[in-house]
């Protein structure tokens, strides 16, 4: 029997341990918010360890851009999947969430030092990291995605489109006229139109996973009220996770609605968590936990810290990997690959109208920010030193003025 042709994708070779240290990296040093951690993902997982080709990448970014749920997490659990299996994905996971989780919980702690001039010099200093990070994953994104004309047009028009529609909803049309566009116009054969993410489980496997998805949505409100405490926290998260399309941000009408409505937690305690979200790295999401603790139970403070995050990240990746073994189908497809072509363009101009909003508004306030910035880029992408490095420059630039 004839052994099948080799794809591009990597074997199943990952170790566990692998797996958790370099997503605890991420999740120790991604700071910026979800668009940011997207730049951070793909520098270490494409280009220095070469987990995943800078297709696999995209198409999993698009993925995860379509579905409701916190997307730079639902591409960690998926990326670890690929790597190491379903402990893989866990591990991925929890290494990547693990530290906000524990920031936010003890947030309290950690304001005053944040709440100072050199606090607020350090954040700013961050930010103008995330802008570098993110503007060199856009740039090598466009150079490999949108080799010609066709793609290159398509990926400005997303971006204009996205940064004059100013809503997160409008994400999710520009990836899907990207595909529509990508099948009538990308007609060209392409490396980067061709699927290579293979799964290691069955259809079957992956929509039972989806129907477990939406049998937790029915199911607990109808239970909540015959069920302990606890089950009233993990429906609102559940509900407000599985609701929610187009990051953090968005989520938080949701989530105020669900938690500080009823009660169960002050204005300016939900104001205070939220501000503190924006100063640590890894996921918005994880604001979750920070709530949970806050809830007054019959139990500790940590078991409602556990139950809102678990239920808050849990649809996003039921949603994810039940997609997953389904478009690897589907990718298969010759229409499927131009549809692809088109999609990874949108994505590279959805990723360049975010390197203007949020990330640029936010760290970009005078010129000496971007004589900074531009100096990060050449340090990354012509003298190619360390993300480190670039980090500790940008910090000590920012923080010299105030402390000296």
């Amino acid at each position: 029997m004839p052994m099948p042709p080799p794809t591009k994708q990597l074997p199943k070779n990952g170790g566990i341990l692998e797996v958790f240290i370099t997503f605890l990296t991420l999740g120790l040093t991604s700071f910026g918010g979800p668009i940011a951690h997207l730049g951070y993902f793909r520098n270490t997982l494409v280009t220095q360890k070469r987990w995943v080709t800078e297709n696999q990448f995209s198409q999993l970014l698009a993925l995860c851009q379509f579905l409701p749920g916190p997307a730079s997490s639902q591409l960690g659990f998926a990326l670890g999947l690929l790597r190491a299996g379903w402990s893989g994905a866990i591990t991925a996971f929890v290494a990547f969430t693990l530290p906000s989780v524990l920031l936010l919980v003890g947030f309290a702690a950690l304001l005053p030092a944040l709440s100072n001039p050199v606090g607020e010099a350090a954040v700013h200093g961050l930010k103008l990291v995330a802008f570098i990070i993110v503007a060199d994953a856009v740039l090598n994104m466009a150079k490999t995605l949108c080799p010609d004309t066709t793609r290159r047009t398509l990926a400005a028009l997303t971006a204009a489109l996205l940064l004059l529609a100013d809503t997160a909803w409008f994400q999710i049309v520009a990836v899907a006229v990207g595909g529509v566009a990508g099948l009538l116009l990308c007609r060209e054969p392409s490396s980067t139109g061709k699927a290579s993410i293979r799964v290691f489980y069955s259809k079957r496997l992956g929509g039972t996973l989806l129907g477990l998805f939406f049998f937790i949505l029915i199911a607990l409100p109808l239970a909540q009220p015959f069920l302990p405490e606890l089950f009233a926290i993990a429906e609102s998260f559940y509900r407000a996770g599985a609701l929610v399309f187009g990051g953090g941000h968005v989520v938080l009408p949701l989530l105020e609605e669900s938690i500080v409505q009823p009660g169960w937690v002050s204005e300016e305690d939900f104001l205070a968590g939220y501000g503190a979200a924006q100063m640590i790295p890894g996921p918005m999401f994880a604001f979750s936990a920070y709530l949970g603790a806050l809830i007054p139970t019959e139990t500790s403070p940590w078991w409602g810290a556990i139950v809102a995050f678990s239920f808050m990240f849990l649809p996003g990746l039921l949603l994810i990997a039940g997609i997953l073994p389904l478009w690897q189908g589907l990718s298969q497809l010759t229409m499927a690959n131009h549809a692809i072509a088109g999609i990874n363009a949108a994505v590279v101009g959805l990723l360049g109208a975010a390197l203007y909003d949020p990330i640029f508004i936010a760290a970009i306030y005078s010129g000496t920010d971007l004589a900074i910035s531009i100096t990060g880029l050449v340090m990354l992408r012509l003298w190619h030193l360390s993300p480190l490095i670039v980090i500790a420059g940008c910090l000590a630039t920012t923080l010299f003025p105030v402390l000296f």
